[in-house]
């Protein structure tokens, strides 16, 4: 017998659900019974999920999302944001590495590049944090800038 609330199975005769508690009544099919809910990203995965994921590794999962993702738009706007805002601090990290060592070689304030970098590093990985959080919550907080641009690709 199966349960009408978790389609757990059960003992015939059983009256309540060995695994949720519910009170069992007619037998059900387990394909009737609680049927999954159907995902709302593409890939298969729940949104919130396909969001997270979107951030884990930067711009380069934006991108795999941008290209797996066909329907939903909650998605895609955490796909676009992730390569908008990772991909310019990317840039911004890199060209401050570049001016850092060669300055190092040219004048003593180097080390102003490299405080610079530190400190896209630590906004980085903050932003990192709570667009991943974000996503998970279902929320579609938007990066200043990033977030517009990125809400106007996931309407295409």
């Amino acid at each position: 017998m199966f349960c009408s609330k978790c389609g757990a199975e059960n003992p015939d005769g059983a009256k309540f659900c060995s695994k949720c508690g519910a009170e069992l009544g007619a037998a059900r099919k387990p394909s009737e019974a609680a049927a999954k809910p159907e995902a709302e990203s593409s890939t298969g995965m729940s949104a919130n999920v396909a969001g997270l994921l979107c951030y884990v590794a930067g711009w380069i999962t934006g991108i795999v999302f941008v290209v797996l993702e066909k329907k939903s738009k909650f998605v895609k706007f955490h796909a676009w944001q992730s390569i908008m805002t990772f991909g310019v601090l990317t840039v911004v990290q890199i060209i401050l590495s570049i001016i850092g060592i060669a300055t190092f070689f040219l004048s003593p304030g180097w080390w102003f590049a490299h405080i610079l970098g530190i400190i896209v590093w630590v906004i980085t990985v903050g932003l990192w944090i709570v667009l991943m959080l974000m996503a998970y919550q279902g929320k579609m907080w938007k990066v200043p800038l990033a977030g517009n641009w990125a809400e106007k690709q996931a309407s295409k």
